[in-house]
């Protein structure tokens, strides 16, 4: 659910704005109205640029500090820290870090004229140098071996250095002013030998380690510091933003700020306000107000928060999706990854990872507990375990008429399209009834019940399901009267008429939207089927290719077979069991819903 807010102005006298801003900024509680753009505000891009350079060393040495386990870093010392000597602490990080980036490029130059080196072998330009006092020059050419001219070596003292790769390398010998007519190319040599190179590369190679050793002394010393640096640069923001936001009135007098707080904190903020004697008022939120918003639901919705916020924030009118598409999405991904086997990894994957791992990633490890549980169910009722057929399994032959097949799971896909189009549908019209009024509401309601009626007598019979003909005659006059309404209360107040022609509009929308929608959801059966069948070949590749070895030999290999293809089908599964669920709630759900979208996270001003 979207919380409640409550929208406020304030009115503070110029020389106690400080104290107001102060005070607020304890509360913790108000979301400031951003009247100016940030991207307008040179101060406020700078702070942001310093807070990406803080980020990124703050990565860097995350990272460093990775390899240390079970070690408490130390503390940042308090009376030291300041925002100048932070900056100061970062210029000298980056230095470090620019240093070493150059030396691994020079590095990786040396390297490649070591290997390029390497092909002319070991020799001293200092040789080179006294052949040219002594009148005579030496060139280096290179050239397809095809195109080598033996004449070369007589005429210009051509000696071959080596051949790799169907090139030729080779030099000649000449006096001093001779041109050597020779059709191949000359190469940039490297500007010392081969011996140099390498003592030069052992040199920087000595240099990286060092520098990485001061880094990883850095990283330890000084990553606590980095965070609390971030620290002092979000709290300069958060003010400097306030203070963006903030209109002057009465000449400079008075300062006019305006923001939100939520319903639950208004109460408290008013008292405190109140009695340090600031000026406030509470305001009607208008249409076209952008109202920040916090969602706040149960333990099972709150898991699937990411997934809303991955798309958009709803708007403050607007219905949280998250309880809505929570089931669903968990129920596409099951029919996705359709094996029970590879949904009991998931989940007992996550129960292992959840003693371990932090306390950001336990949320997520929880949500694919959910999913890969929802997977177990699937693969139950579809009978498949680790590709397993668990009809064609002698065990289950009492029940194996029981488990779905590929023609029940592709009309279960259809009809859980249709429910979930004529849900998102529902959704809307009771969307439209919250924002609009309900008599606009009533032909959105109405279209609910004229698709529902209608699948319910065409539909069911192709399941083998008759209704009694009352219950027929019933569903046709539901029917009916929704017509009539779509026909001629789509748009209430207006001509009968042009209610009439949009009527027939949105009847031709409807009815082809919603066989186009339908026919996305058929990917659940073909994705899941898809994968269920590609772990059976791994089963049956992995049982024929090692049938004539001993049982040694064999089991070692149908091991290594069936790691690697049911770890290569686990992968792909994974990425369209996420993927494709996504896209239907996105696409299809959302757009049958009417979700609107595009409001920002609630961040109110405190200190950080």
């Amino acid at each position: 659910m979207i919380v409640k807010m409550k929208k406020y102005a304030f009115m503070v006298y110029h020389r106690d704005y400080d104290r107001f801003l102060s005070a607020l900024r304890r509360l913790g509680v108000v979301h400031i109205k951003e009247t100016n753009s940030v991207a307008d505000q040179p101060g406020l891009q700078a702070i942001l640029a310093e807070r990406k350079r803080v980020s990124s060393a703050i990565h860097s040495f995350k990272a460093r500090n990775s390899k240390y386990k079970d070690v408490n870093l130390p503390p940042y010392i308090r009376s030291w820290l300041t925002k100048e000597r932070g900056l100061e602490l970062l210029g000298q990080i980056e230095e470090a870090e620019d240093r070493k980036t150059r030396l691994q490029a020079q590095k990786q130059s040396l390297l490649k004229d070591i290997d390029y080196m390497e092909l002319w072998g070991d020799f001293n330009y200092a040789n080179i140098r006294n052949l040219k006092k002594a009148g005579y020059a030496v060139t280096f050419f290179t050239c397809p071996t095809a195109r080598f001219e033996p004449e070369w070596i007589d005429r210009y003292n051509a000696v071959l250095i080596n051949n790799y790769q169907s090139v030729t390398y080779f030099i000649t010998i000449t006096k001093e002013g001779t041109a050597a007519d020779i059709d191949a190319e000359r190469p940039k040599m490297p500007d010392r030998g081969l011996a140099k190179l390498r003592a030069r590369c052992e040199q920087l190679t000595a240099d990286l380690e060092q520098l990485d050793e001061q880094l990883d002394r850095m990283a330890f010393k000084d990553y606590n510091t980095l965070l609390e640096l971030d620290k002092i640069l979000q709290d300069e923001f958060n003010l400097a933003h306030a203070l963006a936001q903030t209109g002057r009135q009465a000449g400079g007098k008075l300062m006019l700020l305006e923001g939100w707080v939520t319903a639950d904190k208004a109460v408290k903020m008013e008292n405190t306000l109140h009695e340090l004697g600031f000026f406030f008022h509470e305001e009607e939120i208008e249409e076209g107000d952008r109202v920040p918003i916090k969602l706040k639901n149960n333990r099972y919705s709150r898991l699937f928060e990411p997934i809303t916020r991955m798309y958009s924030l709803p708007g403050y009118t607007e219905l949280d999706p998250t309880p809505f598409l929570a089931p669903f999405f968990m129920l596409f991904f099951g029919l996705c990854f359709g094996d029970g086997g590879y949904g009991l990894i998931i989940l007992l994957l996550c129960t292992i990872l959840k003693g371990k791992l932090s306390a950001d990633v336990k949320p997520f490890l929880t949500l694919f507990q959910w999913l890969g549980g929802m997977t177990i169910v699937v693969g139950a009722l579809t009978g498949s375990f680790f590709g397993i057929a668990l009809a064609d399994v002698d065990a289950f032959y009492e029940v194996k008429n029981y488990f779905l097949n590929s023609d029940n799971l592709m009309t279960l896909s259809v009809i859980i399209g249709l429910v979930h189009i004529l849900f998102g549908k529902a959704v809307a019209a009771y969307k439209t009834k919250i924002q609009r009024g309900a008599k606009h509401s009533v032909a959105p309601f109405a279209w609910v019940f004229v698709i529902a009626s209608l699948l319910c007598v065409f539909g069911l019979p192709s399941l083998d399901i008759r209704l009694p003909a009352a219950a027929v005659y019933t569903l046709y006059g539901i029917a009916a009267v929704g017509a009539a309404v779509v026909f001629f209360y789509n748009s209430p107040g207006k001509n009968i008429f042009l209610n009439f022609g949009v009527g027939l509009w949105n009847t031709y929308n409807v009815a082809f939207g919603m066989l186009g929608d339908t026919l996305s959801y058929i990917r659940l059966f073909a994705v899941g089927l898809t994968g269920s069948i590609l772990g059976g070949v791994f089963n049956t590749l992995a049982v024929s290719m090692t049938e004539s070895l001993p049982w040694a030999p064999r089991f070692v290999c149908m091991l290594l077979i069936l790691l690697v293809g049911h770890g290569l089908n686990f992968g792909l599964c994974m990425i369209s069991s996420l993927v494709h669920p996504v896209r239907l709630i996105f696409v299809e759900y959302f757009k049958n819903s009417e979700f609107e979208g595009g409001s920002k996270a609630y961040a109110p001003f405190k200190k950080a």
